[in-house]
């Protein structure tokens, strides 16, 4: 067997591994984020390294392709910035930081297993080591957290093994009626099979885990009460990292369908609408920065889903281009909210006043995010929107293109709230905003990479669109 293929895995497996033999001795915060923060880089330069690799393992359940090493280099340079963004950690008490790092590096793991997984069991095991992981982490937090950190963890956990049923639920219609579980098989047999009402209800339940992870209407409920539930950086990384993996694998069987699976369309279309339009009006009335985030990542959801429904290379890459932005660009966000937060405890918009002249540098990080998060030009967001929309206009979903495009009108308004806040409010407390050479470091970086994707896409999607066509 080539160790080769199975490298980025393995590796994250084993800085878990580290972090477990951590804490079984003295604690040390400062111990405990340095090895953090360089193990998680040198992550990143191992799964570029091993880019180019391909092969399938595990008897052809596990495959190692183009488009799962560019979710895996993805995922794990959000690892590197979520550990980056978290230095400090207000929100969690010293003596957890060493099983804090494990469960993250834990449920990375699972998310890099699962991009690759090309066998229902093979996948259902990766999306529980993914999510288990998650279970555990929600509710470290501070006192400052209270009662809500614990009704988020509880939801986090009901709602997560609830969908987890119903995607096993759907799993069995789809091997009763298609007698295999590799998606290689199911590929071939899918199209033929779509046309019975048992085969595609057997399908949507499949995608309803899917769905859960990335907030989707009606899968929704959980999303802001565990970000405002959960500490500032651990929702840095629910907020972003488990939606990688959930494209992916949307990707990967709605493929299956087939071009001629309208009625699996038809559902598609209105979870897309109903996520849109929910995500953004709930968004409208929101004070704290988490739960606006969150009913934003709703509609986002939303959003991506018009590049799956179109069911072609192009619009499965701009699926892929905008979810990569949108990691940056919620980083951009909470990183702003991790420096805001004085202990650990939740931001709202009235902590937003005066930062311009309380840290120019963090209003401004806020600023691009909240632009680019909005879909105004020259941002990321505003190029994977328009990739997003054109594809969908192109399968002649129209209407659904004019609702999108209401959404983002909407979004617009509390986006710019936070800007306005930071900008043309004054505070009673101006004194400076204390911000660390690290993190002005990273918000610098995410400033350039959220301008430098949005104004330089093509070579991003390009790739997209030749990993794609591994998997069509």
């Amino acid at each position: 067997m080539n160790f080769t293929l199975f490298l980025p895995e393995l590796y994250f497996l084993i800085l878990a591994l580290v972090f477990f033999l951590l804490s079984l001795g003295r604690e040390s915060a400062g111990r405990d984020q340095g090895i953090a923060l360089f193990l998680s880089a040198v992550g990143v330069c191992l799964v570029a390294l091993v880019l180019n690799e391909r092969g399938e393992m595990f008897y052809h359940a596990y495959r190692v392709d183009l488009f799962s090493q560019i979710f895996k280099l993805v995922i794990s340079i959000g690892f590197f910035l979520v550990v980056y963004l978290s230095r400090g950690l207000k929100g969690l008490d010293e003596r957890l930081y060493s099983e804090y790092y494990m469960f993250l590096a834990l449920s990375t793991t699972g998310l890099m297993l699962l991009v690759s997984s090309v066998e229902l069991l093979t996948i259902f095991v990766a999306l529980e080591l993914s999510s288990y992981s998650l279970y555990i982490v929600i509710p470290f937090r501070n006192q400052s957290g209270g009662r809500v950190q614990l009704e988020a963890a509880i939801k986090y956990v009901l709602l997560g093994a609830a969908a987890t049923g119903v995607m096993l639920f759907g799993m069995s219609y789809v091997f009763g009626v298609a007698h295999t579980t590799y998606i290689a098989e199911l590929a071939r047999k899918m199209p033929d099979l779509m046309g019975q009402p048992i085969a595609i209800g057997g399908f949507v339940l499949m995608l309803a885990a899917f769905f859960f992870k990335l907030g989707l209407f009606p899968f929704h409920f959980w999303l802001p009460d565990v970000y405002e539930g959960t500490s500032n950086e651990t929702a840095a990384f629910v907020a972003t990292m488990p939606k990688l993996a959930a494209v992916a694998l949307l990707l990967r069987l709605v493929a299956l369908a087939g071009a001629g699976a309208t009625d699996l369309i038809q559902i598609l279309a209105v979870i897309a609408a109903l996520s849109m339009t929910y995500g953004n009006l709930a968004a409208l009335v929101q004070s704290d920065i988490k739960r606006l985030l969150g009913y934003s990542s709703i509609a986002h959801g939303g959003y991506v889903l018009l590049g799956v429904l179109s069911l072609n290379d192009v619009g499965y890459a701009a699926a892929i281009y905008h979810i990569s932005g949108y990691l940056l660009m919620s980083l951009a966000c909470f990183l702003v909210v991790c420096k805001l937060s004085r202990a650990g405890e939740n931001v709202t918009l009235d902590n937003l006043k005066g930062l311009y002249k309380r840290s120019p540098l963090m209003a401004f990080t806020l600023g691009i995010g909240a632009f680019a998060l909005a879909g105004i030009p020259p941002f990321v967001g505003f190029t994977g929107k328009f990739f997003l929309l054109s594809a969908a206009l192109k399968q002649g979903h129209l209407a659904l293109v004019i609702i999108a495009v209401l959404n983002t009108a909407i979004s617009i308004y509390y986006y710019l709230n936070m800007v306005r806040m930071a900008y043309a409010t004054e505070a009673e407390d101006m004194s400076a905003l204390p911000v660390d050479m690290a993190s002005k470091v990273l918000g610098f970086a995410l400033i350039v990479a959220i301008i430098l994707m949005g104004v330089l896409p093509y070579t991003f999607v390009d790739m997209a669109r030749t990993a794609i066509a591994g998997v069509l």
